[in-house]
């Protein structure tokens, strides 16, 4: 029996597929359609100041006709609130055992935050998500990542919040941070419950260059936006664990909703690895439709019975150890790249990448077939290779270009030896 139920900041949730605050979770008839599809959770889109969406409002970053990233200027919902705390009683009668969660993000006036958390929880709601990541839009008003990105003001508003309300508070981080830890201590300092991480990537999608036009355009002019999509996903897993791994997080036993390029149940195992509860999915819901939940669930399911796993508490956070300071990785061990003959097309793409961008381990040989056509054959010199991986990563080949371990030196020579961080900061205290 695999059961892929989980508990939430004292939510229930069947599983750990959530649909995050977007636009797929701007109405009642939408969020109604995913749970049928399966998904075991829904945050609703954000709602709170009224605003003025723009058109258009999105702009993707595109590998053939494969959509890796997409930009958006979408704000909060601006439908009215009346519409949207109804609808959510609505769904949360229809699905009593369903994770229903409200997003609500306001201007930096106490009374407002306090007033609509309490229309919230009014609602019926399961809990309460704090936005406090959106990077556009709403920072002009003081609120979004403006409060995201100042730990006072962070702890200050789910202060607010956490006084007037006794549902679950999950506050929502911002990645457009320096150090995402001193926001998310700020979160739990304020009263928050659980953490979810990471909201869009500031940033720019593109400029047409014949037009001179920045995407997305809107008569001609545009604005930096948040980024989404397969192509932030490793930003998410790095944030992901960084706050997963905090004391004060581990300390209180802290859930954490990750979300942040999540497409397959690989995506989200790897999240689940690395300390996260939930999972939300919004840009792979808005690409793929509702349907994604059923891989979802079979793809988790499968691979837990593959593994021998019942629960998802059985391996939450397992991959967080073999997580270490730099300093920690043992510099002895040893990588050489094999290239196999048998599977090699001679495309020289490796020696190519190792001969301008690594160490100039690779050769090629120049030999004759039976025909008298020259063939070119590469190969290492492993006397030379670092291990660096670049010719594997290089190759088109499935297990052409293979990393073997060898034995290392037991002892470095002393010019050889790497400096301690006392050495390095004497070295640095007696210059000039």
């Amino acid at each position: 029996m695999i059961d892929l139920s989980i508990e939430f900041a004292g939510i229930h949730s069947p599983n750990p597929f959530w649909l995050a605050s977007g636009p797929p979770t701007n109405s009642a008839r939408q969020i109604n359609e995913a749970f049928e599809a399966g998904f075991g959770g829904a945050v609703w889109k954000t709602i709170g100041a009224k605003v003025l969406n723009v058109s258009n409002r999105y702009a993707v970053y595109k590998k053939g006709d494969r959509i890796l990233g997409m930009n958006n200027l979408e704000l909060i919902s601006d439908r009215p609130l009346s519409v949207n705390l109804k609808e959510i009683q609505e769904v949360k009668r229809l699905w009593p055992n369903r994770a229903l969660i409200v997003s609500m993000m306001e201007e930096y006036d106490r009374r407002k935050w306090e007033e609509l958390a309490r229309k919230i929880e009014g609602s019926g709601a399961d809990g309460i998500e704090l936005n406090f990541g959106c990077p556009h839009g709403m920072p002009e008003r003081g609120t979004g990542s403006k409060i995201g990105q100042d730990p006072a003001r962070c702890a200050e508003v789910t202060s607010w919040v956490r006084r007037v309300t006794s549902l679950p508070l999950i506050v929502k981080l911002t990645p457009n941070v320096t150090d995402i830890s001193c926001i998310a201590r700020a979160a739990i300092a304020g009263g928050a419950s659980a953490l979810s991480l990471i909201n869009t990537v500031e940033s720019i999608l593109g400029v047409d260059i014949d037009t001179f036009e920045v995407l997305p355009s809107i008569a001609g002019k545009s604005s930096h936006s948040g980024y989404s999509g397969e192509a932030i996903k490793p930003i998410a897993l790095n944030l992901t664990a960084k706050v997963a791994s905090m004391e004060e997080v581990q300390k209180k036993g802290l859930a954490i909703s990750a979300m942040g390029g999540i497409s397959s149940w690989r995506d989200g195992v790897e999240f689940l690895l690395l300390g996260a509860t939930s999972l939300q999915l919004c840009t792979a819901v808005m690409l793929k439709g509702f349907r994604i939940a059923e891989d979802l669930l079979s793809g988790l399911k499968n691979w837990m019975r593959s593994k021998g796993f019942r629960s998802i508490a059985e391996f939450r956070g397992k991959s967080l150890p073999q997580l270490v300071p730099f300093s920690k990785l043992n510099p002895l061990f040893k990588e050489v790249a094999k290239i196999n003959p048998q599977k090699c097309i001679r495309c020289l793409l490796c020696y190519v990448g190792c001969r301008d961008s690594a160490y100039q381990c690779i050769e090629v040989d120049n030999k004759l077939d039976l025909f008298s056509n020259l063939l070119n054959y590469p190969h290492v010199r492993e006397a030379d290779c670092v291990g660096c991986s670049l010719c594997r990563h290089l190759c088109p080949v499935d297990s052409c270009i293979e990393m073997i371990p060898v034995q290392a030196e037991e002892n470095r020579p002393d010019e050889e030896k790497i400096p301690t961080k006392e050495e390095l900061t004497g070295e640095w205290s007696g210059m000039g």
